[in-house]
């Protein structure tokens, strides 16, 4: 029997990890990794076979952010070098979600920076949405507006959106340390809010903030009770520019482990991997994949991703299909999706 065989049949039950059980996975030698992945594909290949839902994020407000989250490059006081903007135009915005769903994106995440929406930003949205929804049928809209106030997620619900993004980021007892302006309890009153609504709650994590194994598991922990229906799994990447700049603390292999840590968590929840994939997993993206059901497609808020055509022919190379509305028809010359909510600004990670 492999390492990590009967954790494999505890998810495949669905039945919850132990703190125990999943620090094992963590603190795992490489030499294990494999059967790590190994186990966490059987329940990924039980619940997902082997589609993988591509999903397309447009930025539409950039910077300009009273937060203080100190791995933001959109946090107050960031010197990021990144493009601000106030809202994109609706023709913008669905411009750029039309390109996501023509390279295959079954779902479009529509986020803007900022502590929360006011009544008037979520008014100015309900026409936008509405129109893609009429435009791509089948589509999902998730939005990520920051905190909600109070009726702010039925009027989402209303308008078209079917779900709402609010990561936990990390453990309540390290949350203190990355942001101060608002705190744990907020963000997980807003997945209720939205869960409340009937909007389906989309929250993860991120990985790399200096967080202990412990604060891994205390996040995901914390996660499952919120019976979140998807789960993003970013990995930092270092701004320059804000507090956590040149941090570099995850290995591609620390990356596949926190992966298979949050598939046995959440055998039969879609679990994406989410922002840094592609400096930090590098050349393992693809085992990844063994273990995920779910990517963003080409870029990201402020920083750029692979080309669209890597990530397709990265998933066709690996033997897995695209879960969607229709097939994806990217052409070469629109390899690199781009509107004016593009930015950059982190350096190289050192070669350790």
């Amino acid at each position: 029997m492999a390492k990590f065989d009967l954790l494999a049949q505890k998810a495949l039950r669905r039945e919850q990890p132990t703190r125990t059980e999943l620090l094992e996975v963590l603190t795992s030698t490489d030499d294990d990794l494999l059967d790590a992945v190994a186990a966490a594909f059987r329940v990924r290949l039980r619940y997902f076979e082997r589609r993988v839902k591509l999903n397309y994020l447009v930025n539409l407000k950039s910077g300009l952010c009273p937060e203080d989250c100190t791995y933001c490059s959109q946090r107050l006081g960031s010197s990021a070098d990144i493009l601000t903007y106030t809202w994109l135009s609706p023709e913008e915005t669905r411009t750029a979600a039309s390109c996501g769903i023509d390279a295959g994106a079954s779902r479009v995440c529509l986020v803007a920076s900022g502590r929360g929406p006011t009544d008037r930003d979520v008014g100015r949205l309900e026409p936008t949405i509405a129109e893609i929804k009429a435009e791509h049928p089948g589509v999902e809209v998730c939005a990520c507006l920051g905190l909600l106030s109070e009726g702010q997620a039925d009027r989402l619900r209303e308008a078209g959106v079917d779900a709402y993004n609010h990561n936990l980021n990390t453990s309540a007892e390290r949350y203190s340390d990355i942001c101060t302006t608002h705190g744990f309890s907020d963000r997980v009153d807003t997945v209720r809010s939205a869960t409340t609504a009937g909007l389906s709650p989309c929250s993860g994590l991120i990985a790399g903030l200096g967080e202990t194994d412990d604060d891994i598991v205390d996040a995901l922990f914390a996660l499952r009770e919120l019976d979140p229906d998807s789960v993003p799994v970013n990995f930092l990447i270092p701004f320059d520019g804000t507090p956590l700049a040149g941090r570099w603390d995850l290995t591609p292999q620390r990356c596949l482990r926190i992966l298979v840590v949050a598939r046995l968590v959440f055998p039969d929840a879609e679990v994406r991997l989410a922002g840094g994939r592609e400096i930090h997993l590098r050349g393992l993206q693809t085992l990844a994949l063994h273990v995920v059901n779910s990517i963003f497609l080409g870029d990201y808020l402020t920083s750029e991703g692979q080309p669209g055509q890597a990530d397709l022919a990265m998933i066709r190379d690996a033997g897995f299909t695209v879960e969607g509305v229709g097939e994806p028809t990217l052409p070469d010359d629109r390899a690199r999706v781009r509107t004016r909510h593009r930015g950059a600004g982190t350096t190289v990670p050192p070669n350790t």
